[in-house]
């Protein structure tokens, strides 16, 4: 090739020619150092033809100034970033960059100088030096990394380095992983594990598209029965891949993958050190990394011979991504299972309505586990209506799950209380003229934590201090926080149980691997007596010791207009109550609600997951919801209020008419104000066989916007904030 068509990482840009100079060797995927202006940009070679735009005049090219020491991107995952920036209505460069993750991937061979604790203490002590000190026990990273860790700044750091705190250590960053050995270890399967396993084996060894819905209640053992696909993958070479929606799950897979392996996976996830991406990123590039266990932007990652993809916890909701590219990972999943000619297993107790209409359909081939593996059974469970059984004033737990828990904090065993709801209050309000505390970026309420002696916003990260005085009328001592969350039910199982040992389960507070994994030690050594937690809590996590779960509030996934509620409520208390019951002993489930005669409660209760499933499919179909109809969102945002409404009546003055599409709005958004940017939505209702995203571009594409307004779509959204 001569000259070339580069796609560079910058929307704006796009799509530019280049020459290939004399003695540089490109092909189609190559990375590639190219000149615009002054600067140079990192791009990649992509066929002329299925690029936009006109050619450039031979005599107006620059010449490419380097070809990148990493191998090129393949045709396969070339076609999956055309198919997603289509699919999603994302511009092609943006979905590409997610690919060329790791920037310092791209330089070839390196070592970088890290640094570790020599037990040294500094000349003068200050208390920013010993929390660094305490914090980096066991640590070695960068300078910068260091700080972060410590939560300091790097001057803090580097005085600890000249005071002969640290030393430095030269560290090879691309040093091979250890290799797993699919022989290392055998499990003993039930008959329907085997059953299973042997289908997914035979679909990896014929490394053809096979998309297959696994569909195991809580405790049968799909992680096991999925480990014996991915060991047939190991024994040919072949690289395998693991969605997981957590990062606080993955310290519990990664020992349970190395039993059975006999050594840990390659992690990939956003806490990862820059040299751990970069030497993560060139394992999969080189074929070198075996199985990579990781979050959803594993997935457009350049692996050189995928052969599984797995999907664990497919229903789960964060497996959609809400800002840049807005897509689904499970969906995209199987896209690329498709382009690569590979099985992909989508696992689940709990699965998307979408995915059962799939199965359904024929497109996936499903698999069922319907019992729990082993002596351990399903566990029993209750309703307690809270009109009748009501909590003591002042309180949340009502009188019989207070007795359960009692029960069993005497028997020695373990309970979990599930509020999908951080902090200790979600409302903090004045009790003399009623004032109440809102973000000032987004419209919310700021949520009170005592842990942290805060309030929180749960959008932006918005913190302040709780004042001593209400701000609006100066009255002191009047603050009241109004409704529970997490940290409150944890202060009322202390009044009650006074001698149990909680532990508090969020985001917040299992915020990295090592803290998950603490967490599922002291569990599993019978160190924690209760645990309370939000849907962190509702999966992966298996204690033989926990016989009972309560949920405080079953009612609050119900409320706000979420049009997948019923199906989200039902899935989270389903897997939480799964936590229940999963070794010899039999468990509990009581389920506090003051709508026990409300569908999901009701098929909850009676353990009939497909009445429920059913009747939410027939509501679906009549609302021409998905998987029947299709819906796409709109989000016009701007600093400037006026600017986003006017921009988002533009878009809706200009609206295209199309029988199989019917388009509501604009309107302000429900979280109008959202990090400081005004907000409006348009929401979209289409047929299956509407193009939709066609409509989308041609309607959008005709417009011009001022700097400041940004306007995002949203195919098949999942949140709708």
């Amino acid at each position: 090739m001569n000259r070339v068509r580069c796609l560079v990482f910058n929307a704006a840009l796009g799509v530019l020619d280049y020459r290939v100079p004399d003695g540089l060797a490109v092909e189609h995927g190559s990375v590639v150092v190219a000149p615009l202006g002054p600067r140079q940009i990192t791009g990649i070679v992509w066929e002329e033809k299925r690029l936009p735009g006109d050619s450039v005049p031979e005599a107006k090219l620059r010449p490419l100034l380097d070809v990148l020491p990493v191998p090129p991107i393949r045709a396969e995952l070339r076609r999956l970033i055309e198919w997603t920036a289509d699919y999603y209505c994302a511009p092609l460069s943006s979905v590409a960059r997610m690919v060329i993750s790791s920037g310092g991937a791209l330089r070839g061979p390196a070592t970088v100088t890290e640094y570790r604790l020599t037990g040294t203490e500094p000349d003068r002590m200050t208390p920013k030096r010993a929390q660094a000190l305490d914090a980096l026990q066991g640590e070695q990273a960068t300078i910068r990394e260091l700080a972060e860790l410590a939560g300091v700044s790097d001057g803090v750091v580097r005085g600890l380095l000249n005071q002969g705190c640290l030393e430095p250590v030269e560290v090879d960053i691309d040093r091979p992983y250890p290799r797993a050995d699919a022989g290392h270890a055998t499990v003993e399967l039930s008959e329907e594990q085997k059953a299973v396993s042997a289908r997914l084996v035979d679909a990896v060894e014929a490394r053809e598209f096979a998309p297959f819905l696994l569909d195991g209640v809580t405790g049968s053992g799909k992680t096991e029965t999925y480990f014996e696909p991915m060991a047939a993958a190991l024994r040919i070479e072949l690289q395998v891949l693991v969605l997981l929606p957590e990062i606080a799950l993955t310290e519990a897979f990664l020992r349970r993958f190395e039993d059975r392996f006999g050594a840990p996976p390659v992690v990939w996830h956003s806490s990862l050190k820059s040299t751990e991406r970069r030497r993560a990123w060139r394992a999969i590039a080189s074929g070198e990394a075996q199985v990579v266990v990781g979050a959803r932007s594993s997935l457009f990652l350049p692996y050189r011979n995928l052969g599984l993809i797995v999907v664990d916890e497919a229903h789960e909701v964060s497996f959609k991504q809400d800002d840049g590219v807005r897509y689904n990972a499970r969906d995209v999943a199987v896209m690329r299972a498709r382009f690569e000619k590979l099985p992909v297993v989508l696992a689940s107790a709990t699965p998307a309505l979408e995915s059962l209409q799939m199965a359904e359909s024929g497109v996936y081939e499903k698999l069922e586990l319907p019992s729990r593996f082993g002596a351990a059974e399903l566990p029993e469970i209750q309703v307690l209506d809270l009109t009748e059984d009501k909590p003591e004033r002042g309180r949340w737990i009502a009188p019989p799950l207070a007795r359960e828990l009692f029960a069993r904090l005497e028997r020695g065993e373990q309970s979990l209380l599930f509020l999908n709801r951080r902090g200790y209050a979600p409302l903090t309000l004045c009790r003399n003229c009623g004032f109440r505390f809102q973000c000032s970026n987004c419209t919310a309420w700021l949520v009170e934590h005592r842990f942290s002696q805060r309030l929180a916003c749960h959008h932006c990260g918005h913190e302040e201090q709780p004042p001593a005085t209400c701000p609006e009328c100066g009255e002191p001592d009047c603050l009241v926080a109004c409704g529970p969350g997490v940290e409150r039910i944890a202060d009322e199982v202390a009044e009650i149980l006074p001698e149990a040992r909680v532990a508090v389960v969020t985001s917040d507070t299992l915020n990295t691997p090592e803290k998950a994994a603490e967490f599922v030690a002291q569990a599993e050594a019978k160190a924690i007596d209760v645990i309370v937690g939000t849907q962190l809590v509702t999966k992966g996590f298996h204690f033989p010791e926990l016989t009972l779960v309560g949920v405080i509030d079953a009612d609050l996934g119900l409320e706000g207009g979420d049009l997948r509620a019923a199906e989200r409520t039902y899935q989270q208390i389903a897997q939480v109550a799964g936590r229940a019951g999963r070794g010899a002993k039999p468990g509990t489930v009581l389920i506090q609600t003051r709508h026990p005669e409300a569908p999901v409660i009701e098929a909850l209760a009676a353990g009939d997951r497909d009445a429920f499933y059913e009747a939410e499919t027939e509501g679906r179909r009549h609302a021409g919801a998905p998987p029947f109809g299709r819906w796409a969102a709109i989000i016009v945002s701007s600093e400037d209020e006026a600017e986003a409404k006017h921009a988002a009546n533009r878009i809706g003055a200009t609206r295209p008419h199309h029988d199989e599409i019917l388009i509501l709005g604009p309107a302000p958004a429900p979280m109008a104000l959202l990090r400081g940017r005004y907000r409006y939505r348009l929401l979209l209702n289409a047929r299956r066989s509407a193009q939709v995203q066609d409509v989308i571009r041609d309607w959008l594409g005709q417009l011009d916007f001022p700097r400041g307004v940004r306007v995002s779509v949203d195919i098949d959204p999942y949140s709708f904030v």
